[in-house]
């Protein structure tokens, strides 16, 4: 499905966003591409709190930052917000976006966040699925595999003697 760039959409996404790798990278220009030249990105960045589950090591702060450098190099941050949000939904289910950019990983939550869009009586969010950027080594660049050593941000193999 092709989007024009003068449609001026809302688009959200969310995510950890620890070691803000390729994977996230891509996840990020899409949402922009979608958006279109006058859209805007809604990030949803989830609290330590959350990550505290899924074992992260960088800290909501400096993930924020991390985006917030990224945004500014892409020339993104006038168009963006970035807001902490508590649960794997934040404001998508009651907000007003006119898509959501997910990966595989992903694509159930933005199921979810259909059927309880509709079970509110609010239009369904198009739900665009990226695919997994894939490291040298043919597997999908994660933050976990970075933390682990296997891989660094760009999907490199890190070789140990």
């Amino acid at each position: 499905m092709i989007y024009s760039n003068d449609l001026n959409m809302r688009v959200c996404i969310g995510g950890t966003f620890d070691f803000l790798h390729d994977g996230h990278k891509n996840l990020i220009n899409k949402a922009f591409e979608i958006a279109g030249e006058n859209g805007f990105v809604f990030i949803g960045l989830t609290t330590n709190k959350i990550t505290k589950r899924k074992k992260t090591v960088v800290k909501i702060k400096d993930r924020q930052k991390q985006l917030q450098e990224y945004l500014i190099e892409k020339r993104f941050n006038n168009r963006a917000s970035i807001k902490p949000i508590k649960d794997k939904y934040g404001p998508s289910i009651d907000g007003d976006f006119d898509a959501i950019v997910v990966s595989p990983e992903t694509f159930e939550t933005a199921q979810e966040i259909n059927q309880k869009r509709a079970d509110n009586g609010k239009k369904p969010l198009k739900i665009i699925k990226i695919p997994y950027v894939l490291a040298e080594d043919g597997q999908p660049i994660s933050s976990s595999r970075i933390f682990r050593g296997e891989i660094d941000k760009n999907g490199h193999v890190i070789k140990h003697d």
